[in-house]
Order: C-alpha cells, then structure tokens, then sequence
C-alpha cells in the first residue's frame, strides 16, 4: 500500500533516560540558556528559549538544565475570540486556526496568524458549493483535526453542531480562502472527536477517537485523497486500547507512533508503534525514565524528534516538553514550562514552523480559568550533525551482530559465498579462521615427528660409541638442542625431578660415568616431546571437532536461508495474490459505485414522475370535484323540473276531471 521499507522494526528495545544538554552552538542574537556538564556520548538536540522568565525546574530522575520557558508574542490585527479544543496548521508562513470552542459555544470561523510579523487576520464567511450544487456551510466544530496538504488545509472529523453520523472532510484553499466539501465514498467512517489524523502522500491515516455516544475507539481508517475514498485497516499484533485525546506522528511514511490519551477510566502513556510494511502492531516497553499519564497533550515531529507539550489527568497538568528519539529509542526532558504558560492549559494547540535556518514551536489558546487568545513561541537549536546520526546508526547496528569476531565474520562471509567448491576447502578455511594467530596444526605436528626420530637415531648413534670416542667429540652433547623445543617452566622443573631420580648412587655401576646423564636428558627430551605429541593431538582433535560442528552449522545456515527464501517467495506470491484481490476488490467498488450512480440517477427520475403524477392527481381531484358540483346541480334541477311536471300533470287531470258546458245551437 505504501512503499515502506523494514527499516524502524526494532522499536520494542529499551528506551533510555537521556536529560543532559549538549553544547552550546553558534552565537544568535538570543539569549541562550545555561547548559549543565554533558556525560559522554550524550548528544540531544537542546531548547533555545526566547522569553525572560525563569524556570529552574527539574525532572524527577535527574535535573535538567535552567532553562527559561515559552515566550509570549505581543500580535497584533484583528485578535480572534478566545477559544480551546480547536485545531491549528501551517501552511507556507501562516498559521490557520479553524474552529474550537468558546464561554459560548461551538465556533465555526477561520483566523489567519501571518507568522512573519504576528499579524492576525479573519478569512471570509460566505456560503460555499459542494460538487451536489448544493449551498453549504462549514459546521461549528471542535475536537477536530486539520492537516496541511499542498496549498490547502483539511478538516477531518469532529464533533459538529449539528451533529452528523459520518466524519466529513473539508478543504480550505489557503490562496482563495474558500472550502469545499469533499464527497467522500467508500467504507466511512462513524462520527468521532479527540482523535488523530497523519498524512502519508496523498493518503490520510484517521485512528481512535470518541463517537458521539462517548464511546472510546480504538479503529484504523485509510482515505485516499485521489480516489475520495475511505478503507478500514486491518492489523495484526495488540494494538492500543480504546483512547481518544491522544497524540500520533508518521516517521518517514513508514511507522505510525501512538502515545497517551485517555480510555474509559483512566489516563494512559503507553507507546505503540505500527509498521506499515507488515501491518503489524507492537507496544515499545520503557525502561529508566517512564512519562507520566497524560491525555489532550500536543505533539509535533521535528526530523527523527518528536516533540510531546502539555496534557495531564483530572487532577494534575504537565508542563514539561518531553522528546522522544526515534533513532535512539530515548526518551528526554529538555525543557518544563512555567504554570503561567498556555501549555498548561486544556485544549491548546501546537504547531511547528521555520524561520531561515531556525525551527520553533508556536503554541496557541487553551482553557485554564477562561479560554485563551495567547501565542508563545518557543525556538529550537539543532546541535546534531547528519554525521552523528550515521555514526549512531552504525553503532547500533554493529552492536546487534553479536560478539562475532572480525576475522571470524569476514571467514564466514568467504565461505558463505564459495560454499561450491567443496567440502575439503570450507573445512580447511573454517579451521583457518578458528585459529587466526596460530601456525598451522598439521605443520608443528610433522615438525615434532621428526625432531623425535632425529633424537632416536642421536640416541642409538651415542649408544654404540665407546667413551674416548664421546670425549673427542664434546659437541655431540648440543646436536640434539638443536632439535629440542622449547619447554615450559613445569617440563624444566620435571627435568630436574627426573634427573635427581636417576643419578647412580655409587660409581661403580657403569662402564661410562657420563652416559647415565646423557640418557636422562634425553629421556627427558623425549618424554617432553611425547607430551607435547599428545598435546598436539588433542588439539589437532578438538579442531577437527570444532570444524565439523562449524560445517553442521554452516549447512543448517544454508538451510534455513534457503528455507527463508521459500518463505519469502511464499509471501511474495501471497502479496501478488492480496494485490490482485485488491484490484478486484476496488473494480467491485467502483462497478457497485456505478451501480448506486445509476441507482441514483432512476431513483431521481422515479422521484420526477411521481411528482408530476402527483400534479396530475391534483388537478383530477379538482375537475372531480367541480364535476361533483355540477353534477349535484343538475340533480337540483332535475328534481325542480320532476316537482313542476307533477305539478302539471296534476293540473292536467283536473282540467280533465271538469264537466264541459253545453254549448247553445247557432240559429241563424
């Protein structure tokens, strides 16, 4: 997912305590601290401080240098409301502060600090279009977090008013000054505040949190800033607990650092680090120096340091800066706050920026008694050369392999690399290299058979000659020094021994007085060099022992490199395998998002239909109604002209019902 390397693997190794100042640097136009007697090999980056208030505090295991605490700036614009639990970035030499909460209530405006000249300004408050077209604003919020990506900021979760479900990601152009919402797809996450958001490339890494029930969270979530899409992250290992108000780094876009925060009941500081190569979490055990708890601290990573200010428990606020090396594996003190300084206070922010060749902290707002509209600055001196980290780097290194001699490595690493050539030379170069300073075995022992057989034929000469003969030829007696190795101080002390055990007691036995001494001296000879035969021998056996248990070691290396090679390709191959999942995976994403586009674009149409079906009912009922009313209109006047035809009718029979008058005849 990410191109992480092994590197950063080993961070489960003690940590050591390491408080003492290096040396002062070069001369700046600030005043710098008082540093106490560094110890050797001690190098840490110290704290240049800028203010004029004094703060001989100490840590608990050793005292730390007088230092002289945060400085407070005088700013100047327009100031912007007091607030705590907001949110700060720096993006180019300005500081965007966005949200937070007030006496009052949530706030939802955006403040500009120019860090050059301390000037605040107030981006503009308008209505913004959402890529829907529809008229949005930013929400008040607070407990969020904001991440500089390019020319932009991102506000990534929080808790809202109103509250939502889902975390929301918005984006501040810093040059326009404008925010648009980014509609975000996938599997997103629920709502949640007090947690933390890192980025690496275009990818931003969301853990843990508080939902909006007050739920601790202990859950990993990817969002891709170029697919807009949100993916859970599955790891192996114990990873943290439930937390929320805690702090995380990104080291080299390859090992995430969690610390502290705060679970259901209590506050925590534990350290827990994730390598993004293996997915696998591991808690870094701390040994010497051992942070107190803490939760709503503030950190910020400078180089291979990560800078830890502020944060506390219910009853107690800290106000020392801790660091953390993540070469060394070191935790240090370099610096504690006075308790006048907003790094004291709850829900302060921390960021860090660059002036020149100097970097330094800007902390801002914070709740004590009332919320804060208070920036102090506090600089940082680098003290350590990139030479020094190496050097550090190879030391730890070297220190790992283990008590391996140098000869012995660089024989190793020969044979490992002709292991072909056959059985006899990589037992001769093993032999070779578990006896560097010494001649050859094999060499003193041929040497030592023939000295013996030369003091056997000196002997047999010296016997068969008469004893004129042995007088006339002094010289003899020094032939076999010649051979003669050197002795020991016991073999010279059993020489005498010998010697004293076989003198003659009388000067009777023995034709030649002088050949008693000559054969004790060279029984003596002769013994010395048996023992020493025997000696060799042993020798000679223990090696040939030792190099067949190096030979044994070396095969069982060669099989378990090869071991481990198969491993690897396994592992390749299962990683080739996940990597085709993941792409069908993200082609049924992407055809089940074409499918909810089409889904939506019906469900749209469906909605436009049955609205003007819905017109048209409408329009039905009110003809209908008309038509009812006219209907009973005519009802009316039908049952009029029915009254008025019975009306007639009964007219018409009475006219019937009358007896016609007779007429009188015409005469004319």
């Amino acid at each position: 997912m990410f191109p992480f390397s092994r590197r950063g693997k080993k961070l489960g190794s003690r940590v050591k305590v390491q408080l003492s100042d290096s040396p002062q640097g070069g001369r700046s136009p600030i005043r710098h601290p008082k540093h106490a007697n560094k110890s050797k090999g001690d190098n840490v980056t110290t704290v240049t401080v800028i203010n004029g208030s004094d703060d001989n505090s100490h840590c608990s295991s050793t005292a730390t240098g007088n230092t002289e605490g945060w400085r407070k700036i005088s700013t100047s614009g327009d100031k912007p409301t007091p607030r705590f639990n907001h949110a700060s970035a720096v993006i180019g030499k300005k500081m965007i502060v966005v949200g937070g909460e007030s006496g009052k209530g949530l706030l939802e405006d955006v403040q500009v600090l120019n860090l050059e000249n301390y000037s605040w300004t107030i981006a503009s408050s308008r209505l913004y279009l959402s890529p829907s077209s529809l008229q949005l604003k930013i929400p008040a919020c607070k407990g969020h977090c904001l991440v500089p990506w390019e020319k932009k900021v991102l506000l990534v979760g929080g808790r809202t008013s109103p509250p939502s479900d889902r975390v929301s990601v918005w984006a501040f152009d810093v040059g326009t000054e404008s925010w648009s919402l980014v509609e975000a797809k996938g599997d997103i996450p629920i709502a949640r505040s007090g947690h933390t958001v890192v980025r690496a490339g275009s990818k931003l890494i969301l853990f843990g949190g508080e939902d909006n029930k007050r739920r601790k969270l202990n859950d990993l979530h990817m969002f891709d800033l170029k697919s807009l899409t949100w993916l859970p992250l599955h790891c192996k290992g114990a990873g943290p607990s439930a937390r929320c108000n805690h702090v995380a780094t990104l080291y080299d876009d390859k090992l995430l650092l969690v610390f502290g925060g705060t679970s259901k009941s209590k506050s925590l500081n534990d350290l827990f680090s994730l390598d993004f190569e293996t997915m696998m979490w591991s808690r870094i055990k701390i040994h010497g120096f051992h942070p107190s708890p803490r939760a709503g601290c503030c950190g910020v990573l400078c180089g291979t340091k990560w800078y830890i200010a502020g944060g506390g428990s219910r009853k107690k606020r800290h106000a020392e800066i801790l660091i953390f090396d993540i070469l060394k594996l070191e935790w240090s003190v370099v610096h504690t706050s006075s308790q006048q300084s907003i790094t004291t206070n709850k829900g302060f922010s921390l960021v860090l920026s660059q002036k020149k060749d100097a970097e330094y902290l800007v902390a801002f707002g914070g709740l004590k008694k009332e919320p804060s509209d208070q920036v102090e600055i506090l600089m940082l001196e680098k003290n350590e050369s990139t030479s020094r980290r190496i050097t550090l780097t190879s030391k730890k290194c070297s220190s790992s392999t283990g008590p391996t001699s140098g000869p012995e490595k660089q024989s190793l690493a020969s044979v490992m690399e002709h292991h072909g050539s056959g059985r006899k030379s990589l037992s001769e170069s093993l032999l070779m290299a578990s006896n560097p300073g010494n001649v050859s075995l094999r060499k003193e022992h041929v040497d030592d058979d023939v000295a013996l057989k030369l003091a056997r034929n000196l002997e047999d000469e010296r016997s068969s000659l008469p004893m004129e003969q042995i007088k006339k030829h002094p010289t003899t007696q020094e032939s076999p020094s010649m051979v003669e190795p050197e002795n020991t101080e016991k073999d010279e002390k059993q020489k005498n021994d010998d010697t004293v055990a076989f003198q003659e007691t009388d000067g009777k036995s023995g034709s030649f007085p002088g050949s008693s001494s000559i054969y004790q001296s060279y029984e003596l000879k002769i013994s010395a060099l048996i023992r020493k035969k025997g000696n060799l021998e042993g020798q000679l056996a223990a090696a040939l022992a030792g190099r067949e248990a190096a030979e044994k070691n070396i095969s069982f290396v060669v099989k378990s490199r090869q071991e481990a090679e198969k491993r690897l390709n396994d592992t390749l191959k299962d990683m080739e395998m996940m990597k085709e999942k993941l792409v069908l995976v993200e082609m049924a994403q992407e055809e089940a998002n074409s499918l909810s586009n089409v889904v939506h674009s019906d469900h749209v149409k469906l909605e436009h239909d049955v609205a003007f079906l819905k017109a048209v009912l409408d329009d039905t009922q009110k003809e209908l109604q008309s038509t009812r009313g006219v209907l009973s209109g005519e009802r009316a006047r039908a049952f009029q002209l029915q009254v008025e035809v019975f009306h007639l009718k009964q007219r018409l029979q009475s006219m019937e019902n009358r007896t016609p008058t007779p007429r009188k005849p015409f005469l004319g």
